[in-house]
């Protein structure tokens, strides 16, 4: 199934989750948020969200410095 990504077209399983997506993606989850369809997702429900088709989601990431 499609979704989009950060402004990219991409596939994921279906039945993938938010929490999956962001394992499989190899990302810090304390060091993330996301966003689902305009919406802020906490990081709690991460796993409890399963992906639609067409889904948009963007993915940032806290990046620290000076």
């Amino acid at each position: 199934m499609d979704i989009q990504l950060n402004g990219r077209r991409t596939s994921v399983a279906t039945g993938t989750t938010i929490g999956d997506l962001i394992r499989a993606k190899d990302l810090d989850p304390t060091t993330v948020v996301v966003e689902r369809n305009l919406a802020i997702v906490a990081s709690a429900d991460w796993d409890r969200i399963t992906l639609q088709g067409n889904d948009t989601l963007e993915i940032l990431r806290f990046v620290g410095g000076g």
